[in-house]
């Protein structure tokens, strides 16, 4: 159901409903691109399709803090796919998101979120934004107060967290995709 602001109401697209829990951003932690590594592998396994698996959100920013949540995106032909949806799930992944074009699937533990999308600017906007706070340490820094005073509030669903930091990341995005053009 779309809301009178545009916004669609989370119980529309959220697999289990909203949760309160708390935000917990702790400082960068070296194994993060290890755990990456094994997740890739995992995914590739049950999706030997895909055209790339890629690692993003702020644990893939060396020196970023962040939620110890890794977060991954898959680039496959069809997100809506029961197959694709089968095999990640057979992998130990439950989908927590389902909307148009997009699916989130996480492990139980809560501590990874594998992300796809059918728009491929979406997953290049993602990237764009990782390679940006990777490159300027004015934003990485920026973003990381950002997320650490937000994270000092009680939150009545983490996907409010995630919008709280809307305006911080549209922000760094305009001035990544002008680094992205100008490298084109």
């Amino acid at each position: 159901m779309t809301r009178p602001d545009g916004t669609s109401d989370p119980e529309d697209w959220l697999i289990g409903g909203r949760e309160a829990r708390a935000v917990v951003i702790v400082d960068a932690d070296p194994t993060w691109p290890a755990r990456f590594a094994q997740l890739r592998d995992q995914i590739l396994a049950a999706l030997p399709q895909a055209v790339r698996v890629e690692h993003i959100g702020s644990t893939s920013v060396p020196g970023l803090a962040a939620k110890p949540v890794i977060d991954v995106v898959v680039d496959v032909a069809d997100v809506e796919s029961h197959a694709v949806q089968a095999a990640l799930e057979r992998a130990g992944f439950a989908l927590r998101v389902r909307e148009p074009g997009h699916r989130m699937f996480r492990t139980p533990a809560r501590d990874v979120h594998v992300h796809l999308w059918s728009d491929p600017a979406e997953i290049e906007r993602h990237l764009t934004f990782r390679d940006w706070l990777r490159h300027d340490a004015d934003d990485r820094a920026r973003y990381e107060a950002v997320k650490r005073e937000l994270a000092t509030r009680e939150w009545g669903d983490t996907n409010d967290y995630a919008a709280a930091k809307g305006p911080v990341i549209a922000a760094i995005t305009e001035r990544a995709d002008a680094w992205a053009k100008a490298r084109r």
